[in-house]
């Protein structure tokens, strides 16, 4: 395949590294580190799929132009997602395709699986408090994660009793409390707790390395060309 890659930060260096190793080829890299490429110079013809990780506030406008281009993207920025609807519509009217998730892990997006089973199971048990953490490293900009968002949203949509989120402690019975930390050069840990007053039940994921991202966005964008519309991990692992 030809990757046309957006952002060459860590996740960036990193994609074009396994996509290399996986016979793929860099058709372009747009980052300010490569002055005077644009997502313009290229379109359906010259690239297969591209992907982009860059920052919250350009990563809209990435996917816009992709998608006007003719080019399939993979998306894993987070933090633009009250633009989501906007990007859904020029999908549909460019019959393009776009990919989004907010963790690219097939571990994590097995955890926001269970995530909601667990959620399900327990709102009908009563005593139960529920929370979810998660700590990044220093340099991650947006808070609380894009993965702590869809925990979040998975519990709020089996639980009743949560009917939305607050990113601080909270005692109000209605709002779950998503918390964040920033520490070092932690990678990404996320937990979901139930505590009752007799104990306490608790699902983690800890990411020990960016490789279980880049192994996602490599294969979602393998699998996005020649599909239309949006698409998330359900659909490319079967969920």
């Amino acid at each position: 395949m030809k990757l046309l890659l957006i952002g060459y930060g860590k996740m960036g260096k990193a994609i074009e590294a396994q996509a290399v190793a996986r016979g793929h080829q860099i058709a372009g890299i747009v980052d300010p580190t490569h002055p005077g490429v644009s997502i313009t110079d290229f379109d359906s013809t010259t690239v297969d799929a591209a992907i982009e990780f860059t920052h919250p506030d350009s990563a809209f406008g990435n996917v816009m132009t992709c998608l006007r281009q003719g080019i399939p993207v993979v998306c894993g920025s987070t933090g633009w997602l009250h633009h989501f609807s906007e990007a859904t519509a020029l999908v549909q009217q460019t019959g393009g395709a776009l990919f989004y998730a907010s963790n690219y892990s097939v571990g994590v997006n097995l955890f926001f699986h269970f995530n909601e089973y667990i959620a399900a199971k327990m709102h009908q048990f009563g005593g139960y408090d529920v929370q979810v953490k998660e700590i990044h490293h220093t340099q991650k900009v947006d808070q609380p994660s894009g993965t702590a968002l869809t925990a979040a949203e998975g519990i709020i949509k089996h639980f009743p009793a949560k009917t939305t989120w607050r990113n601080e402690p909270t005692q109000a019975p209605q709002e779950l409390a998503v918390l964040s930390e920033r520490i070092g050069q932690v990678v990404g840990t996320h937990i979901v707790t139930y505590t009752s007053a007799v104990d306490s039940i608790e699902l983690k994921h800890e990411a020990f390395s960016r490789d279980g991202f880049v192994q996602g966005a490599l294969l979602a964008a393998e699998w996005l060309p020649g599909r239309q519309g949006v698409f998330g991990m359900k659909e490319l692992l079967g969920l």
